[in-house]
């Protein structure tokens, strides 16, 4: 499809590739990653011919067709209705609907048969290219970005560059090029959204190439990896997860050779040493000299993975209740966000706040921060509880003029600098990157200094919205270490999924005007939600909530040893009654795709429709159970180390 050969593009004196090749086959849906920097959005450019390569080639063929979304997108506006700009993808399509309206105008005073031959083929065209249809597809793929049919008839200027961007995604889907490259293409949307357009994607038939931040995302859409990394493009046959392990793979080899051959090499310098000296043996020397010299050497394993060395520091424990929401009531002129709700925040709390936009997440946790007083009802901080709040707003309350060393001794001054240093290289900032002022950096690394100032504050209560924003997958791993390793307490806003699933023990999510609660994981919630959707509504079953805490006697203590093995013997037990139910629903998950590889039951839509439910509801099942059982064998190792 398109075949990359001996690339080289040079950026002044700097190669960002060398020599690099890939090529791309049909139907191939690929997950371009690599560190900021690398050249990703530079290869799609090179790609879609913006920009031309120092050398090699690019080679594809003349009719094949792409669609590209980049950010520079995001500045175009129309007075159009999106719905209008949305269609505009069906050029052939338009253009014959125009050229039918002036035969038809024609039409009433013309009533010529070659007129009327000229308008039935025009017609027949455009019916076989579906055009009575293409307006029905644009409402139904802007329904699944997020847009309510009201939405579409809306102004495209009306709406800010996050929303139009939406819009362009729109226009590149409905153009069903040979080819997407998409830059980016979560990054505007929620959560809903990015459900929507994963399973989009899935079931495009086309080759999709992907620059994306978002792991969960591309776990569930990819195919291949491909690897942009000191200017050359490395190629894994699999989703994001099986790059990482293959690549721990490849470097656990790579780091056996590197070590052998440093070895071999000191053995045959020292044997160069020893006779370089003897005359008799100056030949022997020099040709082993020589062979040196030529031989390939492999370089050692480079860790691109940054770790956080820093721990967190608060002067004081807060009381149990961090924050009690009684009766809170938030209306807006055109929405109401909670009515009459009711939440409680508890210390040691991790909570993900998801949701689709508009629904009110920011606005809850202004009111949590109490940076919202304008709402019915009372929210109150509990006992000792020093918070931090971090928004996307506060990247411009950052001193365009400090160096970002500086920045941080002003806001924290009880920190060394060699503890700031080590929390700004954490956040990717080494060596003298830490004397850059604040008005060089990009949007990301603000956000990174932003978000290190937030970690260095005396607060054991964070309040986070949308911290990943901007953040590229290493920086992500950064922000999970260290809100992993932190004590207190906090409530996060984010559509990255896998970061949300690594660093919250609670779900919240704002339904029918109320903070409802699950008691889990997101992975947790996920499986949850999806079952819950598939169900009725009448028989859907609601969040499972936390058990009341209930005083009980206290029972005499056992013995660890004794302790340990019931505990083991219990876990045991559980692990082989949840094993079999993983065989019996494996068997009907078969049973069930059996039956719907059968072409006779597609000629019954209503047989169709309730077995491919009831398949949806049994891997749903098979999924909630193998969670279940890694996390018992989790326990059962533990126990047993």
């Amino acid at each position: 499809m398109i075949a990359i050969n001996n690339l080289t593009f040079e950026i002044g004196a700097r190669a960002l590739y060398d020599d690099a090749n890939w090529h791309i086959k049909p139907g191939e849906k690929i997950g371009l990653i690599g560190a900021n920097g690398t050249g990703k959005t530079t290869l799609l450019k090179i790609i879609v011919g913006d920009y031309k390569p120092t050398s090699g080639t690019i080679s594809m063929a003349k009719d094949l067709t792409m669609g590209y979304l980049n950010q520079d997108l995001l500045s175009y506006s129309s007075d159009k209705s999106i719905v209008h700009v949305a269609m505009e993808a069906f050029t052939r399509q338009n253009q014959l609907h125009d050229e039918i309206e002036v035969l038809l105008q024609k039409l009433e005073t013309d009533y010529s048969d070659d007129l009327l031959h000229k308008l039935s083929d025009k017609q027949h065209e455009f019916e076989v290219l579906d055009g009575y249809n293409i307006e029905y597809k644009a409402h139904e793929i802007l329904a699944g970005l997020g847009f309510s049919e009201s939405d579409c008839q809306r102004k495209l200027s009306t709406f800010s560059g996050g929303w139009r961007m939406r819009v362009m995604l729109a226009k590149i889907l409905l153009q069903a090029p040979d080819i997407l490259l998409l830059d980016e293409p979560t990054n505007h949307l929620d959560l809903p959204s990015i459900q929507w357009l994963e399973d989009y994607l899935k079931a495009f038939d086309g080759a999709i190439v992907i620059v994306s931040h978002d792991r969960w995302f591309l776990d569930k859409v990819i195919n291949r990896t491909v690897e942009s990394r000191k200017g050359k493009l490395t190629v894994y046959a699999g989703n994001y997860t099986f790059y990482l392990e293959e690549k721990a793979q490849r470097e656990e080899i790579q780091r056996g050779e590197f070590k052998n051959q440093q070895s071999k090499i000191k053995q045959e310098e020292r044997l160069i040493e020893r006779f370089r000296a003897k005359a008799s043996k100056a030949k022997m020397a020099q040709s082993r000299i020589k062979m040196l010299d030529k031989m390939e050497r492999v370089d050692d394993v480079d860790d691109d993975n940054p770790s956080v060395n820093f721990s967190f520091r608060f002067s004081k424990q807060s009381g149990r209740h961090v924050v009690t929401m009684e009766n809170i009531t938030k209306k807006y002129p055109t929405i109401d966000i909670l009515d009459h709700a009711e939440a409680i925040i508890e210390k040691g709390d991790k909570i993900a706040l998801i949701g689709a936009n508009g629904k009110g997440k920011s606005t809850l946790l202004r009111i949590a921060a109490g940076a919202d007083t304008d709402f019915e009802g009372k929210c109150e901080t509990g006992h000792n509880v020093s918070q931090t709040f971090f928004a996307q707003h506060q990247l411009e309350s950052l001193h365009l003029e400090s160096q970002i060393l500086q920045e941080l001794q002003s806001f924290a001054p009880k920190h060394t600098e060699t503890e700031l240093r080590s929390i700004l290289g954490s956040f990717l900032f080494t060596g003298d990157d830490v004397f850059k002022k604040i008005k060089v950096l990009s949007g990301g690394e603000k956000s990174r200094v932003a978000l290190a100032k937030a970690l260095t504050a005396d607060a054991n209560f964070l309040i986070l919205d949308e911290p990943t924003n901007h953040l590229d997958i290493a920086s992500v791993n950064i922000l999970i270490q260290a809100l992993t390793q932190f004590e207190g307490t906090f409530i996060v806003v984010s559509h990255d999924r896998y970061f949300l699933d690594n660093v919250a023990n609670k779900i919240w999510f704002i339904e029918d005007q109320k903070i409802k609660v699950y008691p889990g994981t997101y992975a947790e919630f996920d499986v949850w939600n999806a079952k819950r959707k598939l169900l009725p509504k009448q028989a859907a079953a609601p969040a499972p909530q936390p058990k009341k805490e209930e005083k009980k006697e206290t029972a005499p203590a056992k013995q660890p040893s004794e302790n340990k093995f019931q505990q083991l013997k219990k876990l045991n037990q559980d692990l082989a009654k949840m094993e079999e139910q993983m065989t019996d629903l494996e068997k009907t998950v078969k049973d069930l795709e059996a039956q719907l590889a059968d072409d006779k039951l597609y000629n019954d839509a209503k047989k169709l429709k309730a077995i491919n439910d009831s398949y949806q509801l049994k891997k749903l099942d098979l999924g909630h159970v193998q969670l279940k059982w890694e996390s018992l064998a989790e326990q059962i190792m533990e126990l047993e180390a």
